[in-house]
């Protein structure tokens, strides 16, 4: 009884092992037949398009070639369309191609197609159809119509009733931005895409675009786009308009201060640190005028602007030199900060003259020392007895310091 349950076993896992290698190898025939005979194509196609669906053979052999729809029914049969929808069009049909048009195309199309190949076993391919709906024209809103410099500003765009879900690319003139993007899934399955964007804004800002940008397969350039309004201080810059040159005794004087902000300067004031501006100044608006100047004018000038935002100023130093000077113009210049006339220290002076006197004292002294110690030693001596002598000749000969001595100091040198 074993050994007729063994055998029994033995002959079902041949059976099953056989069969297995049956199935196998018709199924590896069957596979490299399916890819190589029929081929079709993805589509995507824009919503309200025309999708064209094709199914080729290769190496036909008088095979019957059908298009089916995603329920499986027959769209085209051959040359025959059997459904009844006028937005299936034939387009061209040989041995070894069936193409067909779909037009007016809706979500409800999209699904997988059946290119059928009536060989044995049959074969087939599929062709997805995916639709796209694009989207709505992108709305972009500013949470600040006007903002001032230094501070944050939030802008959104937002586009819907898309498929696939957009995406929305932000740019403040040629610079690339990054926004914060939110995606939602609609009740219809399209989807709505908001996008958030926060900067901080500088005076540079003002009057630059900032364009919302929705990227998406079944539209291009669809954007929308925005200007920034920034407020900042003013920005003062004080002109000389007279003279061109140094600022001269008796000679006027003419400054403007330019101001420039936003929005506009409503005031602009002149004043002088630390003192008062001359009495008989003109000053009308942005214009300061002094006339016959002189040196107690000296000082610091200063044009003020101020707008809503805040306020600046600009500071001209003014040092009047006498009418007869002939320095250099080009060497001085009243601008505040970048330097100015300085009197000249007192002290310093004094010190310099001391060092000097100093060392020429010094020099003196060195230089006596010197010749003191490199000085030759001179005598005169009287001759001796010369008073007693006759006459000169006899004087000399006589004297000490005479030829006989001047021989004897001879040979005593030899």
């Amino acid at each position: 009884m074993a050994n007729a349950g063994s055998r029994c076993l033995a002959t079902t896992l041949s059976f099953f092992l056989v069969s297995a290698a049956i199935l196998l190898k018709g199924a590896a025939q069957i596979l490299p037949v399916q890819g190589q005979n029929l081929v079709t194509d993805n589509i995507s196609v824009v919503e309200g398009e025309v999708a064209i669906i094709s199914c080729r053979v290769r190496n036909n052999d008088d095979s019957v070639i059908q298009l089916l729809n995603p329920n499986r029914q027959t769209i085209y049969f051959k040359d025959v369309r059997p459904l009844k929808d006028g937005r299936f069009q034939l387009v061209n049909f040989t041995d070894n191609e069936l193409r067909v048009s779909l037009s007016n195309v809706s979500l409800s199309d999209e699904g997988r197609y059946v290119c059928q190949l009536y060989t044995d076993p049959p074969q087939e391919a599929y062709a997805d159809i995916t639709v796209l709906v694009p989207p709505s024209p992108p709305i972009l809103e500013a949470r600040d119509d006007l903002v001032s410099e230094g501070n944050e500003t939030e802008l959104s765009c937002t586009t819907m009733g898309s498929k696939p879900a957009a995406s929305i690319r932000w740019m403040k003139g040629p610079e690339e931005l990054q926004g914060e993007t939110m995606v939602e899934e609609t009740y219809d399955h399209m989807f709505t895409v908001t996008s958030r964007l926060s900067l901080t804004v500088t005076r540079e800002d003002d009057g630059v675009p900032i364009i919302c940008i929705v990227d998406h397969p079944a539209v291009k350039d669809l954007q929308a786009q925005t200007y920034l309004e920034v407020q900042y201080k003013p920005e003062v810059k004080i002109i000389v308009e007279f003279p061109e040159g140094l600022t001269r005794e008796g000679e006027n004087l003419e400054l403007t201060c330019k101001a420039k902000g936003k929005p506009q300067p409503q005031q602009i004031n002149w004043v002088k640190l630390d003192d008062d501006v001359p009495s008989h100044a003109v000053i009308k608006g942005s214009d300061l005028l002094i006339e016959n100047l002189n040196k107690s004018y000296n000082g610091t000038y200063r044009c003020v602007a101020t707008n809503s935002v805040g306020e600046s100023y600009d500071d001209y130093i003014l040092y009047v030199y006498d009418a007869t000077s002939d320095l250099d113009p080009a060497a001085h210049d009243s601008r505040a900060g970048e330097g100015a006339p300085q009197k000249m220290d007192h002290a310093v002076v004094g010190g310099v003259v001391a060092v000097v006197v100093f060392a020429m004292l010094c020099l003196l002294i060195v230089l006596g020392r010197y010749f003191a110690r490199h000085k030759g030693t001179y005598f005169t001596h009287e001759a001796k007895g010369a008073d007693d002598a006759a006459d000169a000749d006899t004087a000399i000969i006589n004297a000490e310091g005479g030829h006989n001595n001047s021989d004897e100091k001879k040979e005593y040198y030899i």
